[in-house]
């Protein structure tokens, strides 16, 4: 189910501090909150990014390609354009490594949807989400080399910089009535 040339970038350089431990290596159902995210993009990419600080090691099946941020806990938008750097195809899908629940459905749908724009979201709640988040890398790049630049390191900027198209909740809960796409990790508690 590849959906056309996909790279596919997992955003799993944070310190998990709220956690207190690593948490993409906590087991949700017996498999690591990052193998959940990579298992869920994995029937639409032809390559997984994985991007981390640069000492850490996370285990990932042979297919998957770490990548370092050249500095550690730089924020999203850093890691960001560490992996889309680093992709080999035109359009780039953003996630997190802390997503453990995402539908491939609404994942392949904005994909689809990217036409003649520069970057996909969601809405949820009235307001633009900043993952998952389709871009097209080469304007997706210059985006964020001026965002660094001004001091900017949050990945919500990228939405306002680049052409952005946002799918409206009740389109996208036609495929994830549940919202679980949207489903994060930060704490203990978002486990259960």
């Amino acid at each position: 189910m590849t959906t056309s040339s996909l790279s596919v970038v997992i955003l799993a350089g944070g310190r998990s501090s709220r956690f207190g431990r690593d948490k993409l290596a906590e087991p949700i159902d017996g498999r690591p909150l990052l193998t959940r995210a990579i298992d869920a993009v994995r029937p639409l990419a032809t390559e997984i990014l994985v991007v981390t600080s640069p000492e850490a090691a996370p285990v990932v099946a042979g297919d998957v390609r770490i990548v370092h941020d050249t500095v550690a806990f730089e924020g999203p938008l850093v890691g960001a354009r560490a992996g889309i750097f680093a992709a080999s195809e035109s359009v780039v899908l953003l996630v997190a490594g802390d997503m453990p629940d995402l539908v491939p459905a609404v994942l392949g749908s904005m994909v689809v949807v990217l036409g003649s724009d520069d970057a996909v979201v969601l809405e949820h709640d009235g307001r633009a989400r900043a993952l998952p988040m389709v871009v097209r890398r080469d304007p997706a790049l210059a985006a964020i080399d001026r965002l660094v630049v001004q001091g900017e390191r949050r990945l919500r900027a990228l939405i306002d910089a680049l052409r952005t198209r946002t799918i409206a909740e009740s389109t996208w809960r036609t495929l994830d009535p549940d919202g679980d796409t949207l489903r994060d990790i930060d704490t203990e508690a978002d486990l259960h």
